[in-house]
């Protein structure tokens, strides 16, 4: 992990209440917030990679897959380091070990193939991306731009799965190598990003990107396999041979949320203020949102929208105010999160409850946002990031350490990791049968993929909205569930498109 202080990794985008469809697209930040646009810690305009694991049979070298830095500046292609890693310079890291050791190792399901019985590797062939000794996945996700880092935990996640398999196994052979793409918040980038990753990797893994829009044509075009973080936009959602971790379909919205709140707090749900960020898929997405939570017996007396720009909260305070809300839900940044509540505390408005998505399910939130987070709720479709009883929670956050010592374990992160698992997975079951359609056709029939405990089942394959969340609220900087310990799952509300 670079030397920036965990705070800068803003997380810029938010994934929108419900469906978690990204939403604050190239938000602005205050000026402490943001650094030089373009510049600091990206992985270049395409930075490469992990370099061909080495064969040493020790920990995973710290400056390779196991921790080299994304690279110090953006806009320049990285180089490759050799076979044993090396430290990683502009857009480079370096490859780590192949041995044991490194991050904890897992057994049965958690191992690192899934515990599958790898299949025969007769006729496998070196196509694109592939050659005698590495399959080069991309990962292509927003680095640099308004915010640097703002999905750098996609990036370290995969880079910490690649790890964790090199550090077992192989595939037919052939160690994984992860290629860095800078998609910098931008949907020119993504397009750019994705015509190199067709030329030169097998598949991409683990992206995470505000405007995915861009490069879902490229994607398709060349049949690149394309398991994400999570999907934003609906022309990725629609790309035939792109899926995610996190499945979404903005029209169709859990009922758990808005049920929760109509059997705990059904005098708060009768006044409701929605505030999302005005940028992007923000608006249409609350408009999705408000016509589910009406539908599901809601009645939201504010609507507004927050330019990016706009830094004073004020004004939206007193319209909750004047309308008597007493249930608040925030759709933004973490940063605005804040500046939100604060505005709040400073003309005495406190609503029963305030509602917000897992975007501010984070340590930089509860560290700024002090004691004005007491009694925020969140609804979060994955496992506790404290919660070591969670095998492969235990595996995520070890091997990310490892890879990016310091490194704040999110969301983004955590769906990152899983869609590495997936892409490892399918891929040793296939083995001498894998190519890019055989692929592509393996992730169109996953269902009810939870990673292993990790998050909730998402139906990857047919890109359908998850139905089931855990309510956790923050007291005292912890998080704890207020809903049960376990995920509570319902029907869908169709709002349509």
């Amino acid at each position: 992990m670079s030397s920036r202080n965990p705070r800068r990794h803003a997380i810029l985008a938010a994934l929108v209440v419900g469906a978690l469809t990204l939403t604050a697209c190239g938000s602005q930040l205050d000026p402490e917030d943001v650094s030089q646009a373009g510049g600091g810690t990206g992985a270049g305009d395409g930075g490469t990679t992990t370099g061909v694991p080495g064969t040493d049979s020790g920990v995973p070298d710290q400056a390779g897959v196991g921790g080299g830095s994304a690279g110090t500046t953006a806009g320049a292609p990285g180089t490759t380091t050799g076979s044993t890693g090396g430290t990683g310079s502009a857009g480079t890291t370096g490859g780590g070990g192949s041995g044991g050791g490194g991050g904890d190792q897992g057994d049965g399901e958690n191992a690192a193939d899934g515990g599958n019985e790898a299949a025969s590797c007769d006729g496998f062939k070196n196509q694109t991306g592939i050659t005698d000794d590495k399959i080069v996945i991309a990962n292509a996700s927003d680095i640099s731009g308004p915010v640097p880092g703002i999905f750098e935990s996609a990036q370290q996640a995969t880079r910490a799965y690649a790890a964790y398999f090199n550090s077992t196994g192989d595939i037919c052979g052939r160690k994984l190598e992860v290629t860095l793409l800078d998609t910098r918040a931008d949907a020119g980038a993504d397009q750019q990003a994705y015509t190199r990753a067709c030329a030169e990797a097998f598949a991409a893994v683990g992206s995470m990107s505000a405007f995915d829009s861009g490069g879902a044509g490229a994607a398709e075009g060349c049949g690149l396999p394309d398991i994400r973080s999570t999907s934003v936009n609906p022309e990725r959602t629609q790309c035939s041979t792109c899926f995610s971790a996190q499945s979404v379909n903005v029209g169709l919205v859990p009922s758990v949320v808005p049920d929760f709140f109509l059997k705990n707090y059904k005098s708060s749900t009768e006044h409701v203020g929605l505030l999302y960020i005005n940028a992007g898929a923000s608006p249409p997405n609350a408009e999705k949102f408000r016509a589910a939570w009406t539908k599901a017996g809601w009645n939201i007396d504010v609507f507004a929208g927050i330019d990016v720009s706009e830094f004073n909260f004020a004004p939206y305070v007193q319209q909750m105010k004047d309308k008597n809300v007493d249930l608040v839900v925030y759709v933004g940044p973490y940063q605005n999160t804040v500046k939100l509540q604060q505005a709040m505390d400073q003309q005495d408005f406190d609503p029963t409850v305030f509602l917000q998505d897992a975007t501010i399910y984070d340590e930089n939130y509860v560290e700024q946002a002090g004691s004005l987070g007491d009694g925020t709720f969140v609804y979060s479709s994955t496992a506790l990031f404290d919660n070591m009883q969670n095998k492969e929670m235990a595996l995520y956050r070890s091997w990310l350490s490892q890879v990016s010592p310091g490194a704040v374990p999110n969301y983004y992160g955590l769906y990152a990791w899983s869609a590495a698992r997936l892409f490892v997975q399918e891929a040793v079951k296939l083995g001498g049968k894998l190519d890019r359609a055989s692929l592509v056709k393996a992730f169109s029939g996953v269902k009810d993929w939870t990673s292993n405990g990790l998050h909730v089942p998402q139906q990857v394959g047919a890109r359908t909205t998850y139905n089931c969340a855990q309510i956790i609220q923050l007291n005292g900087g912890k998080w704890s569930p207020v809903s049960g310990n376990d995920f509570t799952c319902g029907p869908l509300i169709d709002v349509g498109g």
